[in-house]
């Protein structure tokens, strides 16, 4: 199994979160890893960059996203949290989570016409 990409991540992300406790990033990496049963290699799999892992990158990504729509918070660096938002939507039991979902809340919206608006001004200079 390749390793999942971070819009396959976000349900998974929320669920780990819906026990309503602060958890540090890296916790929900180590669940998730377990959970895709990502061998060694694939879990120490670099960016083409060398920076960083690419499930931790991915996960990080599942993250932000899942923020910015109001389902998970962030109570302190390197933590997340279900937001009552997400709570919400762990109730609604999605079968998936990705960028179309998210579409249907508001705050996720502004942030990706935002995101998009940069990258266009960004292109223009």
């Amino acid at each position: 199994m390749p390793i999942p990409d971070y819009q396959t991540l976000m349900l998974p992300l929320l669920q780990f979160a819906a026990d309503g406790k602060d958890h540090t990033t890296r916790e929900a990496v180590e669940v998730l890893a377990a959970e895709f049963q990502l061998t060694a290699a694939e879990r120490t799999e670099l960016l083409a960059s060398g920076q960083q892992a690419i499930f931790n990158n991915r996960v990080g990504w599942a993250n932000s996203y899942l923020k910015k729509a109001g389902l998970l918070e962030s109570p302190r660096r390197g933590a997340l949290r279900i937001a009552a938002r997400g709570r919400q939507v762990v109730g609604d039991k999605p079968t998936r989570i990705d960028v179309k979902y998210l579409e249907r809340f508001r705050e996720f919206i502004e942030f990706r016409d935002a995101s998009r608006n940069n990258r266009e001004l960004t292109r223009a200079h």
